[in-house]
């Protein structure tokens, strides 16, 4: 068998190095407004139940648990550093009242085909909590077999015993929170785990018949060097998880505190970073993983690696899923959710968060309900994001539009990429080239109506 690698030159994606939306939602979440409120999420939830929002597909859900016992100075999440285990019993509560909400309006029993735990540090929650939790979610929700439910996980918070835990609370795919194995570099985020650990972990978890492991990483921290990264993913093809999500460092100190810590001296260069970037896609793709897109690698036998190959992947606020595309509740603080043609975020603090909930409100703080036209570039975009490829008859299909009179200015912008070998434009629609599928944030982007009006894209990660 012939092993792909990475096409890319340092190059290229030096030319590529450009901020812009993730696309986990079109519009994406910094276009929420607060105008949108609890009585519209109230809304969207009715039309639900009624089956005029949706086809009632399975639900998934998001659980944020926002507590950490220490603080990893790059992170840009929201999350509570305290070593006070009690205010998780305070919070358990809390997340019970904003379910029952929920039901009282859907009905219980409704099905879940996703679960996700994230933080924060869901392993924050004693082995006594984390099942007072999934028991309560069940009493409301019925979990399909063969069902996504997965859990993020920092391997310092988790032993095996605590393995069997998650196992037998129906977990069956567990992330990893490593983000570099070199001890000087992890010193310097004050994130201290041996690699030891990590590797005694994911034996045991394989050897419990977890579905799939991804581990987390990141580049561009402080100490970090292409030679230093190297020796890191040296050791993740040694340590092979099923999935690696490769995560670019932004050092955003006016915005998020934690990273006021970091001395930016000690960051690496901007062609180290290059550097760090192609030595990654070229070493992971040499060791056999698949390139699924957007930060992701797996391995061939992943179910995101298939579902890539046929066609099948989606996109939703925790990045790509094999579920089919679903309506999303977020529970908990800062969690965002999708209700039919509406997206809806909760209070970012845990005292706005308490105070809807004793007034039993929704805790919904801004959100955004949908255009026709939103709805519309966002089915070309996950289409561009999840299978590389838009059908123009589809989409006019299904919206009752000329593609090409209505996205005249777009397939001209589109021009420019063809030549450069990122797309290939069809008289039946739109393909994202192998390489092009590197970048497919920035052929994404040209579709994005408020990036057209808005320019400043300094909020946003880069696209590569």
């Amino acid at each position: 068998m012939t092993i792909a690698v990475s096409p890319l030159s340092e190059d290229l994606i030096r030319r590529y190095d450009v901020s812009g939306p993730r696309y986990t939602s079109y519009p994406t979440a910094d276009r929420f407004v607060e105008a949108f409120s609890e009585t519209d999420y109230t809304q969207a939830l009715t039309l639900r139940k009624s089956g005029l929002s949706s086809k009632n597909l399975p639900l998934s859900l998001y659980v944020h648990i926002p507590f950490c016992e220490s603080l990893c100075y790059y992170c840009a999440c929201n999350k509570i550093i305290t070593k006070h285990h009690d205010r998780a019993t305070k919070y358990l509560r809390y997340l019970t009242q904003e379910v029952e909400l929920h039901t009282s309006i859907l009905g219980l029993g409704q099905a879940v085909s996703q679960l996700h735990l994230g933080g924060g540090t869901p392993t924050f929650l004693t082995d006594d909590e984390l099942r007072e939790l999934m028991a309560m979610l069940r009493r409301n929700f019925s979990f399909t077999p063969g069902g996504e439910y997965s859990i993020e996980v920092d391997p310092r918070t988790i032993d095996i015993k605590r393995l069997d835990t998650l196992a037998g609370l129906g977990f069956n795919r567990l992330s990893f929170g490593v983000q570099d194995f070199d001890p000087a570099v992890q010193k310097a985020v004050h994130r201290l785990q041996p690699a030891k650990q990590v590797f005694e972990l994911v034996k045991a978890a394989r050897e419990r018949h977890f579905d799939s492991i991804n581990v987390d990483l990141i580049y561009g921290l402080p100490m970090q060097s292409p030679e230093s990264f190297d020796r890191t993913l040296a050791q993740i093809n040694d340590l092979r998880p099923d999935r690696i999500a490769l995560y670019a460092y932004a050092h955003l100190p006016e915005r998020f505190k934690p990273q006021r810590r970091i001395d930016s001296l000690e960051l690496p260069s901007a062609s180290a970073k290059v550097s760090m970037l192609s030595h990654s896609m070229a070493s992971l793709m040499k060791a056999g993983y698949v390139y699924v897109g957007m930060d992701h690698f797996a391995l061939p036998n992943d179910t995101l690696a298939i579902a890539k190959r046929q066609g099948r992947l989606h996109r939703n606020f925790q990045g790509y899923s094999t579920q089919p595309d679903c309506d999303l509740i977020g529970l908990g603080v800062s969690s965002i959710g999708r209700i039919g043609a509406t997206y809806s975020q909760n209070a970012k603090t845990v005292e706005e968060y308490y105070d809807y909930l004793d007034q039993a409100r929704f805790p919904v703080e801004r959100g955004l309900a949908l255009s026709r036209d939103d709805i519309l570039r966002r089915a070309v975009i996950m289409a561009l994001m999840c299978q590389g490829h838009v059908a123009c008859d589809s989409i006019e299909l299904a919206f009752l539009i000329d593609f090409k009179s209505y996205f005249s200015s777009e397939l001209e912008a589109l021009d420019k990429l063809q030549v450069q070998g990122l797309v290939v434009l069809e008289p039946s629609g739109i393909q994202v080239t192998d390489m092009g599928w590197f970048f497919v944030r920035a052929v994404a982007m040209v579709f994005d109506k408020y990036l057209q009006i808005d320019r400043n894209r300094a909020r946003y990660s880069k696209i590569i």
